[in-house]
């Protein structure tokens, strides 16, 4: 039998994605709800550069236990204008005390935190069409302000 070669990530880009103060639906029968809107930001990286186009959101539901269900929508654009359809799911967990300081929008070492994503891309853009055929990891970090991503391709 022939070895299956393990995958190797390559980077893409980071990305720094600004957004809202959340919008707190309060505690339903999935968790607590809240949307975050995306006001904006860059990307830049090897793969890819442009900027985070206003008007997408997070979704997020919170557990009991802190855990942090995400789930991100919103339109990248390139610096020669192709656009790009994102929608990001992921997890985020950490210590109650530094994910407490996170909601409040506080200010938390993304060590502490268990922040990643696995991004999906559509796009009309042929130059771009590598990114609807390949799987991508991210990690991230959260500040008060804005959310850093930093994107790779499963190889």
């Amino acid at each position: 039998m022939t070895t299956i070669p393990a995958p190797a990530l390559e980077h893409v880009f980071d990305a720094r994605i600004l957004v809202a103060v959340p919008c707190e639906i309060g505690e339903t029968v999935a968790g607590s709800r809240r949307v975050i809107a995306i006001t904006g930001g860059i990307v830049s990286g090897p793969g890819l550069a442009g900027r985070v186009m206003p008007g997408g959101a997070d979704y997020q539901t919170i557990a009991g236990d802190g855990l942090t269900q995400l789930h991100a929508r919103y339109v990248i654009e390139a610096e020669d204008g192709a656009r790009i359809y994102v929608e990001n799911t992921g997890l985020r967990f950490g210590p109650p005390e530094a994910l407490e300081r996170l909601r409040r929008g506080e200010p938390v070492d993304p060590a502490l935190i268990y922040f990643r994503s696995a991004p999906r891309f559509e796009t009309a853009a042929p130059r771009l069409a590598w990114m609807q055929t390949s799987l991508f990891l991210a990690t991230g970090a959260r500040a008060p302000d804005h959310v850093a991503l930093s994107v790779y391709r499963v190889a």
